[in-house]
């Protein structure tokens, strides 16, 4: 074993080296494209184009060409205080095993308001934060595009096959996994037809934030004292009202006493304990807990009383009412969209694990934003000046601290 991994070792060095050599050859280096090139970057792109020396050296020679472009060893956050502002791409955290996190909130009128370098910058800006906070052993991250602003289908779209496209050509074997969360609708048919041509479409996977509903779990706030401090509290509104299922801590549902009153129920913030359903008198209530509901407000289903099913009156009593026959719909050429979320055989197992992926990242998703502790993980230059001075600062008072 130990002569195996020795050898295999020496032939990925080996076609490392030829892969910076092929690229010495073509242009001189630069400093910072040397250290960019190191061991671990061209075995990603070796990695990525099949062991393939060649097709590594050009996809790399690409890399450095479009990060000469976009100018990403100078980009900084001061050249996007508004997105920053707003909270559109940043950082939420790192997972169980240390992967950052990036989430990424754009709206739909963004395209049409920023060119898409703007766009691609913001990208590249967010991803080389994120790459900044990796402890030394992890090589990739995680990334939550949040569809639910977007009310197009093929705009976002035109946002996420440009991102995608970005990820695998210039950060190949970056990328752990990708969510796409609460697209529009017809997102699902496009979707479809575009992931065989989508180089990282079996990393990116299509989820429902309305699937995990129950998980929601505020003690992943306590990290965050100045968003959580706007969450609201249950404990600080008093109420033991349950009148059927319209109790709540909030507010509470209450009947009137008087049936022919014009609006039998009302919304009331104050404690309802003591109130009662319904007439006192025996005769039987018309309003029942379970429908606590002006009975113009109801189906016909629940206003018709329930009982054994009707018979004709006439000649003949006993004969009962013919049976109406219910025939199959006809299967429609343009299917809902629903189908695509049906829980049947391979599809509901395909949904248990998107759902059991996903699970673990529901906290990043649904954590508030601050943008201090976003910009707390920057490292300089990418923080911009703010960094920089609170560095100098800091290293200031602790010079004059020590003559002392």
């Amino acid at each position: 074993m130990g002569k195996k991994t020795e050898l295999k070792d020496h032939k990925e060095t080996t076609k490392v080296e030829a892969v910076l050599e092929l690229l010495r050859k073509q242009t001189p280096l630069t400093v910072k494209q040397e250290k960019f090139c190191n061991y671990a970057c061209v075995k990603r792109f070796l990695k990525a184009k099949g062991d393939n020396v060649k097709k590594a050296a050009k996809q790399l020679k690409a890399c450095l060409a479009w990060r000469e472009s976009v100018i990403t060893d100078h980009l900084i956050a001061d050249d996007f205080s508004a997105e920053l502002a707003d909270g559109l791409a940043y950082v939420s955290g790192h997972d169980d095993e240390s992967r950052p996190v990036m989430i990424f909130r754009l709206k739909q009128d963004y395209q049409k308001l920023h060119s898409h370098k703007m766009f691609t910058r913001l990208l590249a800006f967010t991803l080389e934060v994120a790459i900044s906070t990796m402890p030394k052993n992890v090589e990739q991250f995680v990334i939550l595009f949040d569809a639910s602003f977007y009310r197009s289908a093929s705009a976002f779209m035109n946002l996420l096959l440009p991102a995608l496209k970005i990820v695998a050509e210039y950060y190949p074997g970056r990328l752990c996994k990708a969510f796409v969360i609460d697209p529009p609708s017809l997102f699902a048919y496009l979707w479809k037809g575009v992931r065989p041509f989508v180089e990282l479409s079996s990393w990116t996977t299509v989820v429902s934030s309305l699937d995990f509903e129950e998980s929601l779990d505020f003690n992943d706030f306590a990290a965050y004292p100045r968003a959580s401090s706007l969450r609201f509290e249950g404990a600080s509104v008093k109420s033991t009202a349950k009148i059927g299922s319209c109790s709540s801590s909030r507010f509470s549902f209450t009947v009137s006493h008087h049936l022919d009153s014009l609006k039998p129920w009302y919304l009331s913030l104050a404690d309802t304990s003591a109130s009662k359903v319904g007439p006192t008198s025996p005769s039987p209530a018309l309003i029942s807990p379970l429908n606590a509901r002006s009975l113009s407000f109801a189906s016909p289903v629940a206003r018709t009383p329930r009982g054994p099913p009707a018979t004709r009156k006439g000649l003949f009593p006993s004969t009962p009412l013919p049976q109406r026959v219910t025939e199959t719909p006809r299967t429609s050429f343009l299917q809902s969209p629903a189908t695509f979320f049906r829980r049947e055989s391979h599809v509901a197992a395909k949904g248990e694990r998107c759902r059991e992926s996903f699970l673990p990242y529901v906290k990043f998703y649904r954590r508030p934003y601050d943008e201090m502790v976003y910009r707390s993980k920057m490292r300089p230059p990418l923080g911009g000046l703010i960094s920089i001075v609170s560095r100098h600062i800091r290293s200031r008072h602790v010079s004059v601290s020590q003559r002392f």
